[in-house]
């Protein structure tokens, strides 16, 4: 800020104090202000993550991880509209890191969601699950498919049990390893 002052104020002790005492609350302001906006937004909302949730008709629940309850807010926002196989994909794939599938079976009135890249069960599979439900017509069931660690999977690597041990893992970290 000194730079904005005339020359002669540069050797000047008190200005340099006084400058630095207002840049130091200017930075505090900014900093304020970053952060109220952030509020505006849910992936960079923290506090007002309830008034989010209230807005929407989410329970507020400030016990959960706050990305769990980032990922419920985006999934309603995103659930509104016309339900289509493209806006149940992206609600499910807000929910799981991984790709997910979905395809619809006409004749048997049902909307299958297969997780893709996620062995097992996802985290946080029952906001997910009432997600998609809430977009899904009510006259369609849904089918989730699960995709899980196979021993099959494991006889394609073709490993002694030595090598495998010397790998030294637990099977939940096999199943990530592999």
């Amino acid at each position: 800020m000194t730079g904005y002052l005339p020359c002669y104020y540069q050797s000047s002790r008190v200005m340099r104090s006084i400058v630095q005492g207002q840049g130091s609350e200017l930075d505090k302001l900014r900093q304020a202000l970053d952060e109220t906006l952030d509020q505006f937004f849910v992936n960079t909302a923290t506090c007002r993550l309830g008034d989010w949730e209230a807005e929407l008709g989410l329970p507020v629940a400030p016990a959960q991880p706050e990305t769990e309850r980032r990922d419920k807010i985006m999934s309603k926002l995103r659930g509104m509209g016309t339900c289509t196989i493209k806006l149940v994909k992206q609600v499910a794939e807000s929910y799981d890191a991984g790709a997910v599938n979905v395809a619809e079976d006409f004749t048997g009135y049902l909307v299958i969601v297969k997780f893709v890249d996620t062995r097992g069960l996802p985290p946080n599979i029952e906001d997910l699950m009432a997600a998609v439900r809430d977009i899904v017509p009510a006259h369609l069931e849904i089918l989730y498919e699960y995709s899980y660690f196979l021993w099959d999977d494991l006889d394609e690597k073709v490993w002694t049990w030595d090598q495998l041990d010397t790998l030294g893992l637990m099977w939940d970290q096999l199943e990530v390893y592999v």
